[in-house]
């Protein structure tokens, strides 16, 4: 009794985590810029296949940009940053043709 139990309990769950499989990915901005000297948390949210949405992180994504240095979803801009904006990159470490590309202005003091 208790083998069948399992059977039907672990293809329940095969059928859960497909269904959950992301198919896009989103940028959700907290602020309209980046600070320099410090780290800008990039918010990234996935969408299921069932419509949910998710937070992904770090363990689920690649990161990249065209100036500073990432530990996990925080970008750290340096102080001495001259440029307007930064071009951040994106994929899903499980389906890395789920690329997302985009810019975000950096804040200016002066």
């Amino acid at each position: 009794m208790v083998k069948p139990f399992l059977i039907v309990l672990a293809l329940f769950f095969s059928v859960m985590a497909h269904a959950q499989q992301v198919d896009s990915i989103y940028y959700h901005p907290y602020t309209d810029s980046l600070k320099p000297g410090t780290y800008n948390y990039i918010n990234i949210d996935g969408k299921t296949s069932g419509g949910q949405w998710v937070p992904l992180t770090g363990k689920e994504l690649n990161f990249s940009a065209d100036t500073g240095t990432f530990s996990g979803n925080s970008l750290f801009i340096p102080l001495d940053f001259e440029p307007a904006k930064v071009t951040v990159k994106t994929s899903l470490k499980a389906n890395p043709a789920l690329l997302l590309s985009f810019v975000i202005y950096v804040k200016r003091t002066r």
